[in-house]
């Protein structure tokens, strides 16, 4: 069974993500985030206005009609006219500032997967074969929905606090400085406990990102092995598997949100003293005569108290927000700072047609291609694609520490049909992987139609392939979509063609909506066969010169298997094919077969020299000797 990735090793964090992703949000809207800004301050201007204000209201306008008995209420009512009037302008902008922000953070939430997405397109297959897709998944849901709450929410909530601050410290200093250093010093202790807090908690809320794509990424691969699991009764093995992963999980979150949370208490509580503290004060002044205190200077400034208090509590509540988000930004930079597939080819595939027993290049489709070769003089020269392959002396490992393949010598000329016999794990499908390009060799030289493979850039290369493997990926889609994925401006006749050709036409025909039915998660309303013969038909629609059967027939039955052969001859004339089969059955006809053992060719040879040899191969063809 799979074990679950229980690794304590620190998630790697990037300290300038957030930063890139702010740079990423300026860049795409600019001119919304300067309108934000200046609502932002429109709206703070309002809240302290609205608070200051109250020492006006008491002083100016209540106080002097006590005292005279008067009954003309007109000033006051001017005033609270224009407070009105400010306090709307206030909820004006704040209405238009969270419309604002729900625009810029969506996009960007938009905008990031789609640069996540663009970029995993250009990543090589050894990146997919080394993380977890479900982790890789979890950037893509998890990590850019914190990026979304921060930038919906906690930046600006932040920025308005810091805004709202620095007006209401202006304030309280113009109505008491005495007060305003009491309520600053309590701040001041509230910042530091805060950022004692908040960095224990940005530590487990890292963890707790990256444990849970570990959690995402188990339960992705338990559910493409759920067959597997029941067929061999595990089930209680993966939910115990499970519950160690999740309870990790469980214990970073907990630490995580457990100091998150105790955060607002400490803050809000330090408030209230602060609130407190500024009351008996400045009560001590006022009935003593003392700085100026007066009965509306204590009640603006312990508005104002309120008022400074409750954004530094927001701010330090939102820097968990912030950090966690910043863990977020570290593994979405992680993929888009993973360097692209290296391509350094310089010949390409175009069309063709012959003038005058020349090829000329044409964008008209005319069945024919040509490797455009740059030469020197600042010419090229049109090489026919024919499909003519050769490795010479070709060494590999996936890693440096272990080689797979050891001087590796073997040709395919056009048209020839060359199968890879051996055990697992002898090096067969490394041969088609180097084939595509899909691995770069350490030693030697394939070449393509007298061509070095790495001049060739990998796009075209691919092109001129069909591979057809055994484990088969179907998309959502109708049946004729996931045909015409070989080549995606053939028309339907084309792809009816192709499925006749791979014998798919007949069950395709007996579905209720034929070509047009639609298939959902990777055909699984569909036998193993017939999604291996769909494969086969998008390999033949796409009618390429070099053809790769990884196993291709291995999930057909033996009837259905004659039926396919039959279409898979008629597929293969006049092209190179490499075959990987253990069904020996398929391959006797095979210009050249190569037996691999441990990365070598140990045996090459027709099907019928093989047997005179009497070797490896003859003892795998009379049973005395079983493939692994």
């Amino acid at each position: 069974m799979p074990t679950p990735n229980t690794s304590n090793k620190k998630a790697k964090l990037n300290p300038n993500g957030l930063k890139r992703v702010f740079k990423m949000v300026w860049n795409d809207y600019k001119w919304l985030i300067i309108i934000i800004a200046i609502l932002v301050c429109v709206n703070s201007f309002a809240n302290v206005y609205g608070n200051a204000f109250q020492q006006r209201l008491i002083d100016d306008y209540i106080t002097p009609m006590l005292a005279t008995s008067s009954k003309d209420f007109s000033p006051l009512l001017s005033a609270i006219i224009q407070m009105i009037v400010i306090y709307a302008i206030g909820v004006v902008a704040s209405y238009v500032l969270n419309r604002l922000t729900v625009k810029i953070s969506l996009g960007t939430l938009n905008n990031v997967r789609e640069r996540l997405f663009a970029h995993m397109q250009t990543l090589p297959i050894k990146y997919f074969d080394t993380h977890p897709h479900g982790d890789i998944m979890s950037v893509y849901t998890n990590d850019t929905d914190t990026l979304r709450q921060t930038i919906s929410s906690s930046i600006p909530q932040v920025f308005s606090s810091l805004i709202t601050i620095i007006m209401v410290i202006i304030s309280m200093f113009s109505l008491s400085w005495i007060l305003a250093l009491i309520t600053l010093s309590f701040s001041i202790l509230m910042l530091f406990i805060a950022k004692k807090i908040t960095h224990k908690s940005g530590k487990y809320f890292r963890q707790q990102q990256r444990e849970l794509g570990h959690v995402n990424g188990y339960i992705e691969e338990m559910i493409e092995g759920s067959r597997v699991i029941k067929v061999f009764s595990h089930e209680q093995q993966v939910q115990e598997d499970f519950d160690k992963i999740n309870d990790t999980l469980c214990q970073a979150s907990t630490k995580a949100n457990t100091f998150a949370n105790i955060l607002m208490p400490i803050c809000m509580n330090f408030g209230y003293v602060s609130y407190v503290v500024c009351a008996i004060v400045g009560s001590y002044f006022a009935i003593h005569g003392m700085f100026n205190m007066t009965v509306g200077t204590i009640a603006a400034m312990l508005s104002l108290n309120k008022a400074f208090n409750n954004p530094i509590t927001q701010i330090s509540q939102q820097l968990n927000a912030v950090i966690m988000s910043q863990a977020g930004a570290a593994r979405i930079f992680e993929i888009l700072d993973e360097p692209s597939e290296s391509d350094s080819g310089i010949v390409t595939l175009v069309r063709t047609k012959l003038e005058n027993d020349q090829w000329v290049e044409t964008k008209d489709y005319t069945g024919h291609w040509c490797w455009k070769h740059p030469r020197s003089n600042n010419g090229y020269e049109l090489v026919p694609l024919k499909g003519d392959v050769i490795f010479d002396d070709v060494t590999f490992g996936y890693n440096e520490d272990k080689t797979v393949l050891h001087d590796i010598n073997l040709y395919a000329h056009a048209g020839q049909k060359v199968a890879l016999v051996g055990a697992t794990g002898a090096g067969k499908t490394t041969i088609t992987n180097l084939v595509n390009r899909f691995y770069d060799i350490q030693k030697g030289t394939i070449t393509y139609d007298g061509i070095n493979i790495e001049l060739i850039e990998k796009p075209d290369l691919r092109r001129s392939l069909g591979v057809v493997l055994q484990d088969t990926q179907l998309f959502s889609g109708t049946i004729m979509d996931n045909i015409r994925f070989g080549k995606l401006d053939a028309t339907d006749e084309e792809c009816i063609a192709a499925a006749k050709l791979a014998r798919a036409d007949s069950f395709i025909n007996h579905l209720e909506n034929g070509y047009n039915t639609y298939i959902h998660a990777n055909g699984e309303s569909l036998s193993q066969g017939q999604r291996q013969l769909l494969a086969i038909a998008r390999a033949a629609v796409a009618n390429p010169p070099v053809l790769i059967l990884d196993e291709a027939t291995s999930s057909i039955d033996t009837r259905t298997e004659r039926l396919v052969q039959e279409g898979m001859d008629e597929l293969m004339k006049g092209r190179t094919v490499f075959v990987i089969a253990h069904r020996l059955s398929t391959i006797m006809n095979s210009d050249a077969i190569m037996v691999l053992d441990q990365g070598r060719i140990i045996e090459r040879g027709n099907h019928d020299s093989l047997i005179e040899k009497k070797g490896i191969y003859y003892q795998l063809y009379t049973g005395a000797l079983e493939i692994d």
